[in-house]
């Protein structure tokens, strides 16, 4: 075939691609209906993360598995978009790894909207001006985000999804690499690129500040000065600078996990994660008993943080992941159990365990 034969079977495809587009809508709209009759939330996570497995297992054509999960996001994005005024709450400001990882989840049709700090996050939720809330909760690198950690002690919002983003750090400037004399970025950033910074600019002045984004965009308000960036691809689109140097996190598996808040949790899916709180009794061996629990049924505890209570001087509330679902009878009896040995248990949340 002839380069112009080729392109216009390209375009009755893509006419075919639209016509099955609209039908997909259209169904979806009807499903819809049906959920906003019977008072279901109209974003499934268990039943995204099912679509996008099976249409993986399905694939048999040239595309790979990133593709089709990429095309299939933005279609799911453009149908709750159509369906329901979803509106997303998430650390910004615009282009931060938050936001990201929020249009990671939900695509490019939702609106998103940037708050200054993770309790504003949480409460924009909690007022129904946001369907969902999107905040870090940990980074392979730095560890546990503390604030994260801290809201949801007294938030009555539950955890439905999580968000697994590989990061990648990059030099951002506006101005040749030898004329560069200060840093700017968030504190976590600087942490996952300390080796970095040490063999490059040993002599910099780093300097701290609310977000990447705004990292960025010093670095393009200040670059007579000497000022530089690290951060994402995203930040640097926002602020005209380019990526001298990509890809300089000390370690090259960094990831961060997110969360996505809402009123309700999710159903079981058959490979689901439990966030759980508790907080023991003021006695020697409490918290060996408390875990003891988990043991006894066989629950497989994959993470626990401690913080401090700040209702009592040397108390803590641990914060525990946990495999399975909350419905699943091993993991209900050991959460019984569990609150036999602690003065507070709290669920946070089940949802799908998705390494996506």
């Amino acid at each position: 075939m002839t380069l112009d034969e080729i392109r216009v079977h390209i375009d009755a495809i893509d006419s075919q691609l639209l016509d099955l587009l609209s039908q997909r809508a259209d169904l979806v709209h009807e499903v819809g209906v049906v959920k906003k009759r019977d008072g279901l939330q109209i974003y499934a996570p268990e039943r995204e993360d099912a679509l996008l497995k099976k249409l993986v297992a399905m694939n048999e054509g040239r595309l790979p598995e990133r593709s089709i999960r990429a095309i299939y996001r933005e279609i799911m994005s453009a149908a709750l978009a159509l369906e329901d005024d979803m509106k997303i709450a998430y650390l910004g400001p615009e282009g931060t790894w938050t936001h990201q990882a929020a249009i990671k989840k939900f695509g490019h049709s939702v609106e998103y909207l940037p708050q200054a700090n993770f309790a504003e996050v949480f409460d924009q939720v909690a007022r129904r001006k946001a369907s969902y809330g999107v905040v870090p909760i940990e980074n392979s690198t730095e560890g546990a985000v503390s604030h994260t950690l801290d809201l949801f002690v007294d938030s009555p919002l539950r955890i439905c999804a999580q968000i697994l983003l590989r990061i990648e750090n990059n030099l951002l400037a506006s101005i040749p690499r030898e004329e560069i004399k200060t840093l700017y970025s968030h504190p976590q950033v600087f942490g996952q690129c300390k080796n970095w910074i040490l063999r490059h600019f040993p002599n910099a002045d780093l300097v701290e500040v609310s977000s990447t984004t705004r990292a960025a965009q010093i670095a393009s308000e200040r670059a007579s000065e000497g000022a530089a960036a690290l951060g994402g691809t995203l930040a640097a689109e926002l602020n005209q600078l380019e990526i001298i140097e990509s890809s300089i996190q000390d370690r090259a598996t960094n990831t961060t996990r997110f969360l996505v808040v809402s009123e309700k949790t999710c159903p079981p899916t058959g490979n689901d994660r439990t966030s759980i709180l508790f907080a023991v009794r003021d006695q020697p061996g409490s918290l060996v008993d408390a875990l003891k629990a988990f043991n006894a049924f066989e629950i497989n505890m994959s993470k626990i943080e401690s913080r401090p209570s700040k209702q009592k001087d040397w108390e803590y509330i641990f914060y525990v992941d946990l495999a399975g679902h909350c419905e699943d009878p091993k993991l209900a009896d050991a959460l019984k159990e569990l609150e036999t040995h602690c003065s507070l248990v709290k669920l946070l949340g089940s949802y799908p365990d998705s390494e996506e």
